[in-house]
C-alpha cells in the first residue's frame, strides 16, 4: 500500500455512478427537480403538488409561496359558477 500516495477526496455529486433512489436502477435524474420553495431536490412524478408539480415538491411549499394553491383556487371558482343565483325577493 503505498502510505505516501494522496488521493483526492471524492466528489458524489460528479460521480456517474451515483444513484438516486432505492433500487439497482435509481431514478432517471431528468426528472428531478428543485423546489422552488425549500431547494430540495425530488422527481416531479411524485410530487404532492396538483398543479405546479415541476415548480413545488408538496402542496405546502406551493402555499407558502403563493399564500393559495391552485387546487384550492379552481374549487373556489368551480362552487362559485356550479351555486345557483337567487333572486332578491320583492318588497
Amino acid at each position: 500500500m503505498d502510505e505516501g500516495l494522496i488521493r483526492p477526496a471524492f466528489d458524489w455529486r460528479n460521480s456517474v455512478e451515483t444513484l438516486i433512489g432505492p433500487g439497482g436502477a435509481g431514478m432517471n435524474p431528468d426528472n428531478i427537480k428543485v423546489c422552488a420553495r425549500c431547494g430540495l431536490r425530488y422527481d416531479w412524478r411524485k410530487s404532492a403538488s396538483s398543479a405546479l408539480k415541476m415548480t413545488y415538491c408538496s402542496s405546502l411549499c406551493e402555499r407558502a409561496d403563493l399564500g393559495f394553491t391552485l387546487e384550492a383556487l379552481l374549487k373556489v371558482e368551480r362552487a362559485e359558477r356550479e351555486a345557483p343565483e337567487t333572486a332578491a325577493p320583492a318588497i
